[in-house]
């Protein structure tokens, strides 16, 4: 019966229907035999493509960048393919939703003193819009990391700060700390990432005046409307017991100087619609109509991975992300909001390939959730990466085989199997009885399993290559071809009108630049996005 349709509506059948259509899945497989099939996908492509050519130079009311740290083109390639391997299809045919972005570049992520780059450096690069040492959050290149004496004088901001300067609305969700590399540099300006809070702080950086990342968070940028991750730790005195894990000193609260950063912001905000959760339930109790200020620090540190989380306690990136835009999106004026797939990095670090994939994909359901709230007529969208990872997939894999998978051959080398996933090197290097292990005697698709490496160490290394910057809405077509990773906010504010660019936001007789459209025809462009 499917052979009477088109194959856009076969497309769409998989889509709605996903495993309980492996009837036209198998039909969409035979069609690959005819060169029919490709040529009419390739027409269908062009025929898009001309479309733009009509560029969107609106004014972005909102910009939303995601961030999958350490997502690196592999990552994306292997994430696809779990995507569609999860809703039943053979997985590279499969799009994820940045995929279906329409302008793509590539970013160079060095940092100034570091080839192959580091979450801190670059984080000061895609939010502040310069380069910066490695370790080092919200400072130019003139500050050494770990050296507090460098810090005064060489701090630079954050198209986080502004986006409130100019009256937006603004709001951090991460997977990590909220004081973790990535999000600190939209707010601290710090010469050591790892300085979440005063308990981690040397006494002398402590005596130069040189402050925490967690008491930054509160005290630089004090009116940040959404704030979402983990972190709780660095917020209360050393000793003092966690809400959700009282009996385990490991979670217990770290500073040094007595504060209670969460009590203090509380009280700041109990006057101003200002609410504090730790859990998934305390989230979801909240009608974001009534809500002007959220905090939620939902973990003492990092957030479970995706595939480990209590979905009862904790909330998941989309359901995070979902909430800070229902909020966000009540200011007139619009928001910015930083979003970042963090565990991404660590579950690669940790050579544990499946959990970064599951990350990944994790965040696709994010930006696709952020979608269908927004509108590619007023709001920016850019996902990219900090760096990349040495992780590879390869070994002449069948179409279809699990991405977590053996390759089809064994080793004329050692005669053993081996998975198609790899790292470069990390803590998958083992050897039993003085040669690489058989992965054939292992449970190498279980959760935590670690990959096999080429180099023994204990965590995995960044990779250097570049990475990839998909963008979709007003100005997307700014993020072309290969960049500099600090060009990046820079794009992000010209086409907000906020920082330093803004005499191309009016006409000569002092109008806005590009006026609005009805809320219908920006529903009905929004439905062509998700369709086409």
């Amino acid at each position: 019966i499917f052979k009477n349709y088109s194959t856009q509506l076969c497309w769409l059948c998989l889509i709605i229907c996903g495993q309980r259509c492996k009837h036209v899945f198998l039909w969409f497989v035979e069609q690959e035999k005819d060169p029919g099939f490709w040529k009419e996908w390739a027409q269908r492509t062009l025929k898009n493509a001309l479309t733009l050519q009509d560029l969107n130079k609106n004014v972005a009311k909102n910009i939303i960048l995601f961030l999958g740290d350490g997502m690196g083109v592999p990552t994306v390639t292997a994430a696809r393919i779990l995507k569609g391997q999860l809703n039943g299809q053979n997985g590279e045919e499969t799009q994820l939703e940045m995929d279906k972005f329409p302008y793509v570049a590539l970013s160079k992520t060095y940092n100034t003193n570091a080839q192959v780059p580091d979450s801190a450096g670059t984080a000061t690069a895609y939010l502040c819009g310069v380069k910066a040492n490695e370790g080092t959050v919200g400072v130019s290149a003139a500050a050494v990391k770990s050296q507090c004496n460098t810090t005064r004088g060489n701090e630079v901001t954050s198209i986080l700060k502004w986006a409130k300067d100019a009256g937006k609305s603004v709001g951090i969700v991460t997977t990590t700390r909220v004081n973790h590399a990535t999000p600190s540099a939209a707010y601290a300006h710090c010469v050591d990432r790892d300085w979440y809070s005063d308990g981690e702080m040397p006494d002398e950086a402590l005596q130069n005046g040189c402050k925490d990342i967690a008491r930054q968070l509160f005290e630089n940028i004090p009116d940040i409307d959404v704030i979402m991750g983990g972190g709780r730790r660095s917020m209360y005195p050393r000793n003092t017991p966690d809400v959700e894990y009282p009996g385990e000193k490991k979670h217990n609260g770290t500073r040094k100087d007595g504060r209670n950063l969460v009590g203090e912001w509380t009280d700041r905000m109990k006057d101003k619609r200002g609410y504090y959760v730790w859990n998934k339930k305390d989230l979801f109790s909240l009608n974001p109509n009534n809500v002007d200020y959220l905090l939620g620090l939902f973990e003492p540190a990092d957030l479970p991975y995706e595939l480990e989380r209590n979905k009862e306690t904790d909330p998941s990136l989309t359901e995070m992300v979902d909430v800070a835009i229902k909020i966000l999106q009540k200011n007139e004026r619009g928001f910015y909001l930083l979003v970042e797939g963090g565990r991404i990095d660590h579950g690669h670090h940790d050579g544990k390939a499946k959990q970064a994939l599951h990350e990944a994909v994790e965040m696709d359901r994010a930006i696709t959730r952020a979608g269908l709230l927004t509108s590619i007529y007023d709001t920016l969208t850019v996902v990219t990466a900090d760096h990349s990872h040495v992780f590879s997939f390869g070994g002449y894999t069948h179409r279809g085989n699990s991405i977590f998978g053996l390759a089809p051959i064994i080793s004329d080398i050692d005669q053993k199997p081996f998975t198609s996933i790899l790292y470069g090197n990390g803590p998958g290097f083992k050897l039993v009885n003085g040669a690489r292990e058989n992965v054939s005697t292992v449970d190498f698709k279980q959760n935590n399993y670690q990959a096999q490496a080429a180099v023994p160490l204990s965590m995995e290394t960044h990779g250097g290559e570049d990475v990839a910057i998909f963008s979709k809405g007003p100005m997307a077509h700014l993020l072309h071809g290969v960049q500099e990773q600090h060009y990046i906010p820079h794009v992000m504010a010209y086409a907000a009108c906020i920082g330093q660019n803004k005499d191309h936001c009016r006409t000569n007789s002092g109008s806005p630049f590009l006026s609005h459209i009805s809320p219908t025809l920006a529903l009905l462009l929004s439905v062509k996005w998700l369709l086409c």
